[in-house]
């Protein structure tokens, strides 16, 4: 009974992990219980959150290659924060579309790992690579949401297009309540022609898609958008978030500011269904009652 998203891009260095590391912080940030799976195999969540790949002894890549009816995936989550868990990443994920050839069920090992660890925590996070391979297809086939971070460039408005398609054809077979929940803004200039183009054409996109059946028909590009912000690039040499590194720079304003949308969101969806009404266009979840999303102080 948790809020399961996943933030995919398969373009890179558009700001998908900086989104899924501080997203996942900010949420834990406001008081809830969070998980972070790095999926990629550059490990970057994994390092970001200052955890050495090569000393960690269970990563998701053992997760994937397990039968979770013989072991215990909690045993693999680093505790790296109050309230933040991290299921880290190594270099072998690289492999693991061959080390799964074959395996009937390998586009669905991740969900079937996960699934016990959701009474656990609120809200799981799943940093994908930057490819629509064997495990962003896993991680699809977990979540009930897609983040997409990108930058206001006309080529991520391209790619975006193949990045939906697959989306709808996972909605078709494996996972036919995944939706796409929206766009974040990253490395944001908000004053330039350019920026303020595509965010009109994706803003226009994602209107004229709410009397479609698609799984994007209530996306929406999310606010705040995320400035571009050079300490947002410095804090993963440190190992730190963007709270730790500097809390009070627009990057940590901004992103504490989305995780703040994103819980609050999530709060008023629960009520709405403890006293049922119309039906919803979002993803049906059910989140711990009772915690309001308040920053720290």
């Amino acid at each position: 009974m948790t809020r399961v998203a996943a933030l995919i891009n398969q373009k890179g260095g558009v700001g998908k992990t900086t989104t899924a590391v501080n997203l996942a912080a900010g949420v834990a940030e406001l008081g809830r219980r969070v998980l972070l799976i790095d999926l990629d195999p550059q490990a970057h969540s994994t390092l970001h959150l200052g955890v050495d790949p090569a000393s960690v002894d269970r990563s998701v890549y053992d997760v994937l290659l397990e039968d979770p009816r013989e072991t215990d995936p909690a045993t693999a989550i680093v505790r790296t924060r109050e309230r933040l868990g991290l299921l880290a990443a190594e270099t072998d994920l690289a492999a693991i579309e061959s080390e799964l050839a074959g395996v009937p069920d390998r586009s669905t090992r991740l969900s079937r790992a996960i699934e016990p660890l959701k009474s656990e925590y609120e809200f799981i996070f799943v940093d994908c690579p930057p490819s629509l391979g064997l495990l962003t297809l896993n991680a699809l086939a977990m979540v009930r949401e897609v983040v997409v971070p990108m930058q206001a460039h006309y080529l991520a408005l391209q790619g975006m297009g193949k990045l939906l398609e697959t989306v709808t054809l996972i909605g078709r077979g494996v996972n036919p309540r995944l939706r796409v929940t929206g766009v974040v803004l990253c490395q944001h200039e908000e004053t330039t022609k350019l920026s303020k183009e595509v965010v009109a054409d994706m803003e226009a996109f994602f209107k004229g898609s709410r009397e479609k059946d698609v799984p994007w028909k209530g996306a929406r590009v999310m606010r705040p958008a995320i400035r571009r912000n050079v300490k947002l690039a410095e804090c993963p040499s440190f190992g730190k978030t963007i709270f730790e590194y500097a809390p009070q720079c627009p990057g940590a304003l901004d992103y504490l500011a989305l995780a703040r949308g994103f819980v609050e969101e999530w709060d008023r969806l629960l009520a709405k269904r403890a006293d049922p009404g119309p039906a919803d266009a979002a993803p049906e979840v059910v989140v711990k009652p009772g915690a309001a999303a308040e920053s720290r102080r």
